[in-house]
């Protein structure tokens, strides 16, 4: 094991969490249940093959063998690239279990595959994930995992279903299986800085990439291939990166916002029909305003993290608790969270106790579209109005499976007419 890897069930009950820092997880009863997984990924792009290596990764950490059985993608040199990497750390993946296409995610579904990574565009993810909840499969989701009210909603539905069924689900969002995260989150939970009254959320960096048009991409191709520079394949990026410290924000105050005021705009982007730039007042029940700031531009000030405040003191959630009476901070061995939360899934299973994350991902989700609605119309944005809104945007999963995809004009909303 290059690395140590925290049991986060037991982390999370463990009197090591003040007298003597994280334990390193008791692998007895997954090695006396020794067994594999079968695992196939959707979306063979950066993040997919990230995916794969941090499942791997966490399969020898266990202790337990994992089988790559199965790769699928929209086009052929993503899923080649995949079976390429695979083949190099030793896992051959035959050529018919390699699966392209818009629908090959069902041709994966249908195999043996136990469990599922999903790391397409995130305006694939609710059918997707509902597909393999439906055929039994467990899984592990990239975050966002939707990008309007309805997909949030679906997933929502399947992540029901899933726990009905006794599947494991798991998402992207790693700050909930980082050590200092899940130590934190203890002590404001127990009352280390009192009462939260506010707070601030930050991801504010440089652009990302993207990708001018070639001739030969149909509009299909071009989403697929530029996906983060359009909101009906990431949901912006207040949804895509920023969901991130929502998240945490909604997991260390307990729930989701009520309302959200925001707004935002575009500076320098040059492509694609997204902002690169939000600041978003979250309201959360008991008049707690935490605010929110994204962007993606160049030369600019950045941070990313979370800072609140109670009434005893402050955290910044990842890292200090600033607080009278003093609060002691445990000493964390900490492990990788893209691979721990693969781990942690996986140690579920093996206990029999799976996991069950779609709920917290699908609001973290739904709160940055109506921080992003809000932005963009220039309105006031309710939860109670997200959960009724039948809003979903164009082209769906079902227009890219059809043939039926329309470009989306590349200019942002206009706040006020849009």
């Amino acid at each position: 094991m290059d690395k140590p890897v925290v049991s986060r069930r037991d982390f999370v009950k463990s009197a090591a969490i003040v007298a003597g820092g994280a334990m390193v997880a008791a692998q007895g009863e997954a090695q006396e249940q020794k067994k594999s997984f079968k695992v196939g990924l959707i979306g063979c792009g950066g993040r997919g093959k990230g995916a794969i290596r941090n499942n791997l990764s966490a399969g020898k950490a266990l202790g337990i063998e994992v089988k790559v059985v199965a790769l699928a993608d929209a086009y052929q040199d993503r899923v080649h690239g995949a079976q390429k990497m695979l083949a190099k750390e030793g896992h051959e993946v035959p050529a018919n279990r390699c699966f392209v296409g818009f629908d090959a995610y069902k041709k994966l579904i249908a195999t043996d595959v136990e469990i599922v990574l999903m790391a397409t565009p995130p305006n694939f993810r609710p059918w997707h994930f509902a597909a393999a909840i439906e055929a039994g499969k467990h899984v592990f989701m990239e975050k966002p995992v939707a990008v309007d009210p309805v997909g949030c909603r679906k997933i929502m539905e399947a992540g029901k279903l899933a726990a009905q069924k006794k599947l494991g689900v798991v998402a992207g969002t790693q700050r909930r299986h980082s050590a200092n995260y899940i130590a934190n989150q203890k002590l404001v939970a127990e009352g280390a800085i009192g009462k939260i009254l506010s707070g601030q959320i930050y991801w504010c960096m440089g652009k990302l990439w993207f990708k001018k048009r070639k001739k030969e991409w149909d509009p299909a191709e071009y989403l697929v291939r530029n996906w983060v520079s359009f909101t009906e394949m990431s949901g912006d990026h207040i949804c895509e990166q920023h969901v991130h410290n929502i998240d945490i924000a909604n997991w260390f105050l307990g729930g989701h916002p009520l309302v959200a005021v925001g707004f935002g705009g575009r500076a320098r982007r040059q492509t694609g029909d997204q902002f690169d730039f939000f600041s978003i007042d979250f309201e959360y029940p008991g008049g707690v305003h935490i605010q929110s700031m994204c962007r993606q531009v160049n030369g600019c000030w950045n941070r990313v993290g979370e800072h609140l405040v109670g009434e005893k003191g402050t955290t910044s959630c990842g890292g200090r608790i600033d607080a009278t009476p003093k609060v002691k901070m445990p000493k964390l061995k900490r492990s990788d969270p893209y691979m721990q939360e693969h781990y942690d899934l996986m140690e579920s299973l093996l206990k029999g106790q799976p996991l069950m994350e779609a709920q917290n991902v699908a609001e973290a989700t739904l709160a940055a579209v109506m921080g992003r609605i809000s932005a963009y119309t220039g309105q006031k944005v309710t939860w109670d109005e997200m959960m009724k809104s039948d809003f979903h945007l164009k082209p769906t999963p079902e227009d890219f499976e059809t043939g039926k995809v329309v470009l989306p004009r590349e200019e942002p909303p206009v706040p006020g007419k849009a």
